[in-house]
């Protein structure tokens, strides 16, 4: 589904500063339905890697193929295709604080035109998935960290994307909830959703027993199947 082909990322001098060198020569390839943990430390540009899929950024030299289409490739105004079969759950969540966790979801389906019928029916649904129909009608401030997290996800699988990107979702929860985040990714990937996690939770890769893709000094150091967090 992804490959990754000598991928490098220079960010430009900022501040009289020199160019930063992200990532090296990445090259690595994520198959239809495989659950793949992407570790490394703070700052090993696990966040950059998923920016390169989204084409929220544009790689400096070397390509990455989504089904085997070269993304930088895709025009802007067809970007919003690729996008819309990936589904992306941040560390901070990103919810909208006047909305409730029914109308954050739902918001994510009324941008792109969807019609209220579509509305009524999927997003219950979704609510299911995540554990979260008896939470619809209340607001972000009401929730935990992890019932948060949650409705992220929730509104990450609305459009039933092919790939799930999860950048740090465990960062900000405490091992119980960190736990439960985790295993609804492995739920989802069990119903044949490609994931791949960004993660420095060390536990909860071990935990995983999946593939382990880790980046050390811009590079990809190892690349194991059922393998551990090794840094």
């Amino acid at each position: 589904m992804i490959t990754f082909e000598k991928v490098t990322k220079i960010y430009p001098p900022h501040k009289n500063k020199t160019e930063t060198l992200v990532l090296d020569e990445v090259s690595f390839q994520v198959e239809k339905g495989e659950f793949v943990s992407v570790v490394g430390k703070s700052g090993a540009g696990k966040t950059t890697l998923i920016k390169l899929i989204t084409r929220e950024e544009e790689v400096t030299e070397g390509k990455i193929l989504f089904d085997g289409v070269d993304i930088s490739k895709i025009k802007n105004r067809h970007l919003y295709k690729l996008r819309r079969r990936i589904g992306i759950i941040f560390q901070d969540y990103k919810l909208l604080c006047s909305k409730t966790v029914y109308e954050n979801i739902a918001y994510a389906l009324e941008v792109t035109g969807a019609p209220e019928e579509e509305i009524k029916r999927d997003v219950p649904e979704v609510l299911d998935i995540v554990g979260l129909t008896d939470q619809s009608e209340q607001f972000p401030e009401q929730l935990s960290g992890g019932e948060a997290q949650r409705v992220a996800i929730a509104r990450a699988l609305i459009h039933d994307p092919d790939l799930i990107l999860a950048d740090e979702p465990t960062g900000d929860l405490d091992p119980y909830h960190s736990k439960n985040i985790v295993n609804l990714l492995k739920k989802i990937n069990k119903s044949g959703t490609t994931v791949l996690l960004a993660t420095h939770d060390k536990e909860r890769v071990n935990h995983l027993s999946k593939r382990v893709v880790t980046l050390r000094n811009n590079k990809v150091i190892s690349d194991v199947k059922d393998g551990r967090f090794r840094l």
